[in-house]
Formats: structure tokens, sequence, C-alpha cells
């Protein structure tokens, strides 16, 4: 079993975790991921939300909160495994994030909720490596030819990122029952060899949306792809950085209650149903300031404060937030250890 090279780093296993944000997947959780033979991803979401001046200087209170986490989550798994950070394109703050990132020595960046177009501008020249997270062929050759012309630069990683997936979907909401991970996976994979024929350049393929034990893993190995990417599983753990009522949250969801909503974002997002989105269903919630977070976000349309929501849920206030999960998010049923998790997923790989 072959793990998944980033640089000079090689995972044990091919396993990523998710970057969930915010605040969902920080130090603790993305360490010991990295720990246990992963690759543990931090979320650059509002990531300095628990910073004491985020409320008034959320953009300083995130940039000095990377640096802090990166450090923490280095400190658990140790300077030889892989830590990487998911930064959403949609954020306003994207581009000083990113440098900031690899100012921090970052190993990888997973990019996504929007197409990652600069990204290479800001790694060249760096050790820090990069991924796009693509939803069909059309998206990841775009990308690629994109980057080969302007930059010279040839994708780290590629994620695919099928309609199954947590959180915000790169898909319009009446594509999400239509497409299938397999089929779009097999596409890519043909694409992806092409390209590495012609460049000579290894670019391994993680899949990620609806993937649950080790028959999923070895089901996207055989399609050719390098590794996969979860997040919904390692949520009820011992180690994920959310409260307790959160996790929760996830173990007394069932099938029913998943629901595809509409995000600030812009763009069609998977979460548990609760009090809080049946509320904002009814009406839109009163703004009481902006974080000016995510640059598709207009404080004077929005149903609500996603980072607000967000916030709250993370926290534990459930009933007045949002929370986000992948397809299988009824499975949960107990929590459990980081540990536990990935030997039971590796068990018979």
């Amino acid at each position: 079993m072959k793990g998944i090279k980033v640089g000079n780093k090689e995972s044990k296993y091919p396993i990523i975790q998710g970057g969930m944000g915010v605040g969902v997947s920080l130090h603790n959780l993305a360490g010991n991921v990295s720990k246990e033979g992963g690759i543990g991803v931090l979320s650059a979401a509002d990531i300095g939300y628990k910073e004491s001046d985020f409320n008034i200087n959320p953009r300083e209170a995130n940039l000095r909160a990377i640096g802090k986490e990166i450090k923490l989550a280095r400190e658990i798994a140790g300077d030889d495994k892989i830590i990487g950070m998911n930064v959403m394109v949609a954020m306003t703050d994207y581009d000083i994030i990113i440098e900031e990132c690899v100012k921090q020595k970052i190993d990888l960046i997973i990019s996504g909720a929007g197409i990652p177009k600069e990204l290479p501008k800001f790694v060249k020249g760096t050790n820090t490596k990069i991924a796009p997270i693509v939803s069909s062929k059309r998206c990841a050759k775009l990308i690629v030819e994109y980057w080969r012309k302007k930059y010279d630069y040839i994708p780290d990683l590629i994620v695919i990122e099928g309609p199954e997936a947590g959180g915000h979907l790169g898909f319009k909401a009446n594509e999400i029952g239509n497409q299938s991970l397999e089929d779009i996976t097999r596409e890519v994979v043909e694409y992806i060899k092409e390209i590495e024929k012609e460049t000579g350049k290894e670019i391994p393929i993680i899949c990620a949306g609806g993937i649950w034990d080790a028959n999923d893993i070895k089901k996207f190995l055989n399609l050719g792809a390098n590794g996969v990417q979860m997040a919904t599983r390692f949520v009820a753990t011992y180690e994920c950085d959310a409260s307790i009522e959160f996790k929760n949250a996830y173990i007394n969801a069932k099938k029913e209650d998943i629901k595809i909503i509409k995000s600030p974002v812009g763009m069609p997002g998977r979460a548990i149903e609760n009090r809080f989105i049946k509320k904002v269903e009814k009406s839109n919630e009163k703004l009481n300031g902006c974080y000016n977070c995510i640059k598709t976000c207009n404080p004077k349309t929005t149903p609500y404060c996603i980072t607000k929501a967000l916030i709250n849920s993370v926290k534990g206030d459930i009933d007045n937030g949002l929370v986000f999960c992948g397809s299988n998010v009824d499975k949960v049923t107990e929590i459990t250890s980081v540990h536990n998790i990935i030997q039971e997923l590796v068990k018979n790989l």
C-alpha cells in the first residue's frame, strides 16, 4: 500500500482528512491524522475565530492564527509528516492567506470553492505544493491548461470532489443527483494520464465525497486514484477541534436530516437540517456587522452571516448555527479516536 507523495515527504497511508471550517479541523485533528499516517488538513476559513480581536480585526486574527495552528499541528505530528491547509478561492483575503500559508511553510495547499487560477504564482520557488479541487474533467483541463500556459506549472495533486461531499459543492443544485464520483474519476484519470506522459510529472489523484470505508477506498484506488479525502468520518473523534455538541449533531443525524441548502457563498451546500436552517428559510437573519469573509456575499441581501452561523455551531450553539456534513453522516454512531478510524480503514487495503 502506497501513501501520498507531497514534495519530498510521503504519508504512510493514502488518506487525506478533508479541511473543515470554521474551526472543525484545526491543529488537534490535523496533527493527529498526520501523526497516524494520513495527511491532516487545517481549514483557513476564519481560522482565527478564537483570537481575542477576531470580531474587530478578523483579517489580522486569521493571519496570526495560521502560523499558530500550523506550528501546533507540527508539534503533534512531527516535522517529517505532511500538514495541509484548505483555502477557499471565494475568501475575500484569499491572496494574503495563501501568502501567509507559504510563509509558514505549509506542505500542501488544497484550494476549491472557485477556480484557483493564480495559485501557482504564490508557490513557485518554495517547497509548498498545491492541489486544485475539481468536480469534472472540464474543470481539471481548464486549470491544467491555464497553469501550464501562464505559469509553466503542473498541479502537484488533483482532488476530485464529487456530489456527495460535505459543505460547499462544486455543482449546481440540479446536477447533484445526476453525476457520480466514479464517472468523474474515470474521466479525470484518463486525462491526467495524458498530462503525465507529456510532462513526465506524476500527479496523484485524490477522490473525495461520500467515501466511508475500506471498500470505498479500494474502489477508487482500482479506478486509478492514488488516494482519498475523507472529512465526515473524522468529525466524531476525540481529536476533532469542534465542540461535543457539534459531534453529537453528527451522531444523532438521520438520513432524512441531510439537506442541500443555498449558502451565502453562492453555492449549494450539504448540511444537517436543524432549527437554524428552518428559521432562515422562513426569513432572513438580521446582520449586526460583517466579517468581510466571502467575496460573493452581499450583507444587504444575504439571508444570514455564514461566519456567525459556523462559529455558533462549532462552539456548541447548534440551534443557532450551521452544521455542514457529508452524505454519510447518518452512519456516524459514536465518538472514537483518529487512530481507530485509520486502522479500521487500512486494515484490509
